[in-house]
Parts: C-alpha cells; structure tokens; sequence
C-alpha cells in the first residue's frame, strides 16, 4: 500500500517515507491509496490487550514496516508511560461514555501516538538507510507541543521545535513546555494565534532546506500522529461490547472535541477500516467554524478568532479536513489544490454539493459557548461525581443519542481555574493554586506530572512574531547544538 498526497496523486511514496515527510512537498497530506481493511471477529477484538489492537491496526496502515517492528514500537512507547492499568479507560457515567485519552505522561489524548512517533521515526529512518537528522517542527494549539517535546526528548538523530500562541494556551499548558529538558528541545512563543503558528510551520517545511537534516512534523497532518489515534476507537467499541451497552455489529456513535479535525478523522479512518461506527458527531467551542462548514459546506475563515476556556479547539484552519475533502470528491487532486489555493487566498472555499452528501452521510455536528459547556460539566459533576476538562464538556454537550461515546481528551487539571469557577469556587489568579484548589475540592487526584511544574526551571523563554517563523527555523536548525 503506498500514501499519496492530497493534492497530488503521482506523489506516491511508501508509508515509512510519509511519515518522515510529514507534509508533501506540493503542501498537501499523505493518505493512503486505498484504506485498508481490519476485520476483527467478536472474540478476537475483546480478547485483545491494548498494545496488541494498536499494533495490529497499525501493521495495516504502515505496512512496509513490518508487525514485529510496529509491535516493537508499540509496547515499547507504551510501557511504563501511563497512570491506569490501561492506556485508554472507558467510564461509564449515568447514560453517558467517556473515552478516557489522557492517562499518559503529558495528561493529554496526544500521548497515545506521540509515545510511538520517536522510535516510528527511528525505525522509519533505518528502513530507508537514511542517517541524516530529523528535525520535528510542530504547531500547537496547547497539547501536542508537550506531547511531542516529551516523545522525542533526548532521542538520539532527532531534534524537536515547538511554536505555540503566546497568549492561547492554559498557564498549566505553557508551564509544560517551557520547563521541558533535553539537549534536543526548543519552544518558542508565537505573537498570534496557533492558525498563525501552523502557517509558519507550514512554510516552513517549504522554504527551509538543510544538507545534515529532514524537517518533519508531530501535528496531526503527519500520519503518524493519525494512525495510531484509529485504535482507541476500536478500544471503545470492545468496551462498549464488553460491558453490554451495544452488541457486537451495532453501530456505535462518537462524540469528538475537534479543533484541527484529526481526532475526529482517526474515527472515520476506523469506520473506513471496518469498524461499525455510526455517526461522528464534531464539537466545536465558539470557534464555530466547522460546525458552520458542515452545516453549509462553506469554509469561511474570515470571522473573529475567540479565547475560549477550550484552547485547544482555538483554530480557525482545520489542517486535517483535507484528507477527507479528498476522498469527498473521489480522490480529485486538482480540485483539492484549487480550495486549499482558495482558502490561502481568500480564507475561504465552498465544497460541492456531492461532498457535501459524501461527508454528511457519517458526520454530524455541534457547538456551545464556554457557559454553556462550563454549567454542563457542573451538573454533571454534582449528579454523578465525575470531572471533566473543558474541551470534553463541549463534546458532552453536543453528544447525540445513545449508544455514543464522548471523547475525553485532557486532564480536568491543565484547564484548573475554568472547572473550579464553573464548580462555583472562588478562582485564584495563579493556575496552579487554582490546581490545588480543585483537587481539594473535588478530592480527585491531580495528574502527578502537573503538580510538579511550577517547581521546575523555564529553560524556554524565545518569543517570535508571526513573519519570523521561516527565518527562526531556519537559524535555528543550523545551530550544531540546543544544549542549554
């Protein structure tokens, strides 16, 4: 099976080949030819552990790998990372499913691929004799920047930059980065948003070149970030199964708090594998723009950029939405490349109807302001004890009917003072007291690793306007050395 690039299909390389690139070299993304099948009997899919459904899910979609190799980096990046007996919990909450996805080193659901993506890359490097450094840039919006600087931290051949919005992320979520050791990490604020971080990444991968290194990404336009996200949603399913909520062949529903889409596509990618999904059911905060795209088939991002209690879901430009455009209107690369050109240009594209119809038949959507998601993860919390992160109560507040699973994508605690003001807590100005204040409150314990952030060292302290991001990685990937 070879990947393609969304705006390019000559562009056809093997998987090991993709995901080093991260991005074509036309700006598009790497997707695979023809989706893969995986057809799980009943008692194969609940028998199966954890690692072994990851591993096995993605032999199909990287295939030239090799199973012992994927498996290798599976078990390997897994081990010994997460504070459950599980990578991913299911929770049963009155009616309601949460699909627990931040049990991981960085108490965000990014864990679950960039625990894998370092020793991908590694072994994606030996595969092809390619010796050279790779050099991960990645835009984020508050989650996969921490994610990824822990993933690759000290991995040998590998250097990671982080561009974040410096005024757009939770303080918990900044503080993550800017303590972050290794040798082989830099962080730099951005003066914009993260739609402005992602589009000086995304140049430059373009602009900048290097004889001793290859630029690639930890965002989610990689596929190695997308693929191993496919898994969880064949967890959820097993549990469901398991526990008798839904039986084995029922379609299940998805509820997912989307911001650039990838979270989401994994879900379309499993249903495209098989798995019996039914709706997929995109949340949006008050950034609206994908709840208004799938309701019109306009993509207009020529509107107001709001700070919302759901920072991560700040994003006015869905990388990830490409990938299923292309397979909307079968596979048309030119028509692609002419509504990404539209939406450089103008900020804004319009679907045809047929992809419309082609993406309406598994998506469903919704969206609410931050009062209205905060007063719902209040009442849930006073009915039935369980505490929800923001993003997670925008989700809940759009899910559908049952059977439907929410995803819940981060720790309640990286977003502290936006639960404890909705629980009705007088909220202190400093995020981490507000940490504690919470956790005394509720009595649920707070992720280990954030506790101990406000006693570490800011090693990060670089701050970049928004035209300076091709000249800042290019400077910086010159440099011998980031030791600090």
């Amino acid at each position: 099976m070879m990947y393609v690039s969304t705006r390019n299909k000559n562009n056809r390389v093997p998987a090991s080949v993709a995901l080093l690139k991260g991005l074509a070299e036309d700006g598009g993304l790497f997707v695979p030819e023809e989706i893969p099948q995986v057809n799980f009997g009943r008692e194969e899919l609940l028998s199966m552990d954890y690692v072994t459904m990851t591993a096995k899910i993605l032999d199909k979609l990287l295939p030239d790998f090799g199973y012992e190799t994927i498996y290798d980096c599976v078990s390997k990046g897994y081990e010994g990372k997460f504070d459950s007996e599980t990578p991913v919990v299911l929770k049963h909450v009155g009616e309601m499913n949460f699909l627990e996805l931040f049990h991981g080193p960085t108490s965000a659901f990014k864990d679950m691929a960039l625990c894998l993506l370092p020793r991908l890359v590694t072994a994606a490097n030996k595969l092809n004799n390619i010796e050279k450094e790779t050099i991960i840039l990645t835009a984020t919006s508050g989650d996969t920047g921490k994610a990824a600087l822990a993933g690759f931290a000290d991995v040998p051949g590998t250097r990671v930059m982080v561009f974040f919005p410096e005024n757009g992320v939770s303080a918990v979520q900044k503080a993550q980065m800017v303590t972050q050791e290794g040798n082989n990490t830099l962080v730099c604020a951005i003066k914009g948003n993260f739609d402005d971080a992602q589009r000086g990444v995304k140049k430059a991968f373009g602009q900048v070149k290097g004889e001793n290194y290859n630029l690639s990404s930890a965002n989610s336009i990689n596929i190695g970030r997308l693929a191993p996200q496919a898994a969880y949603y064949f967890w959820a399913y097993a549990r469901m199964v398991e526990d008798g909520r839904i039986n084995f062949g029922d379609e299940l529903n998805f509820t997912v708090p989307t911001g650039n889409f990838g979270d989401i596509l994994a879900g379309w990618l499993a249903k495209q594998m098989g798995l019996p999904v039914g709706r997929l059911i995109c949340a949006s905060n008050k950034n609206r723009i994908l709840t208004d795209f799938l309701s019109t088939g306009v993509y207009d991002a020529n509107r107001e950029f709001y700070l919302t209690a759901s920072p991560s879901m700040d994003i006015l430009v869905s990388s990830n939405l490409e990938r299923l455009l292309f397979f909307a209107c079968g596979k048309d690369d030119k028509l692609i490349a002419k509504l990404m050109a539209d939406l450089a240009k103008d900020k804004k594209f319009v679907a045809t109807d047929e992809m419309m119809a082609f993406i309406r038949k598994d998506f469903d959507c919704g969206c609410c302001s931050d009062e209205e998601s905060l007063k719902l993860a209040a009442e849930v919390w006073n009915a039935s004890s369980y505490l929800m992160d923001t993003h997670t109560a925008v989700a809940a507040f759009s899910a559908g009917e049952e059977p439907d699973v929410i995803l819940s994508t981060a720790s309640p605690y990286k977003f502290a003072p936006a639960i404890l003001g909705a629980l009705g807590q007088p909220v202190p100005e400093d995020g981490f007291e507000a940490l504690d204040k919470l956790e005394e409150y509720t009595g649920v314990p707070a992720p280990a690793g954030l506790k101990g952030l406000r006693e570490k060292t800011v090693r990060h302290k670089d701050v970049c306007g928004i035209d300076e991001v091709v000249s800042f990685v290019a400077e910086k990937c010159g440099e011998a050395s980031w030791a600090k």
